[in-house]
C-alpha cells in the first residue's frame, strides 16, 4: 500500500490531524506504525503545529486538510525518500508517497505543500 490513513484520522476527521499532528517525517519506506515513521524509516523530520494545516472544501467535493510546505529540513540519515508521514506525539496518522529522491545526511530537503482529502459520501 503506497498511501494510508490510520483509523484515528478517519474516525475523527481532518480537524483531528490539524489539532494533533506534531511531526512530519520523510521516510525511506512506507511506515505502518509510529515507531517506523519516527525512527526506523525516518530520514528527516520537522516539527508541526496547527498553523501548518488549513482545513477547507475538497478540490472536487468533501473536505481536505492542506499541509504546509517545509523548506530546508535537516536530513538525519542518508537514504532514498519515498514517503512522508504525519504523526502525533505517539501515533501515526497519515502516510503519502513523495517523489523518490536520494537524501544525504547533513544536507536539507524541501517538502512541498500537499493535501489529504476526504470525499463526500456517494
Amino acid at each position: 500500500m503506497a498511501k494510508r490513513a490510520e483509523d484515528v484520522a478517519l474516525d475523527n476527521g481532518i480537524q483531528y490531524i490539524k489539532d494533533n499532528c506534531v511531526l512530519m517525517t520523510v521516510c525511506n519506506a512506507e511506515p505502518t506504525t509510529y515507531a517506523e515513521a519516527a525512527t526506523t524509516f525516518k530520514l528527516a523530520d520537522v516539527t508541526m503545529a496547527g498553523a501548518d494545516f488549513t482545513v477547507s472544501n475538497g478540490d472536487t467535493h468533501g473536505r481536505k486538510v492542506r499541509v504546509a510546505a517545509k523548506s530546508a529540513v535537516p536530513i538525519d540519515t542518508t537514504g532514498t525518500a519515498t514517503h512522508v508521514a504525519l504523526c502525533t506525539a505517539a501515533a501515526l496518522l497519515i502516510v503519502t508517497t513523495c517523489t523518490s529522491q536520494a537524501l544525504t545526511s547533513g544536507g536539507t530537503v524541501d517538502i512541498p505543500v500537499w493535501d489529504d482529502e476526504i470525499a463526500d459520501p456517494t
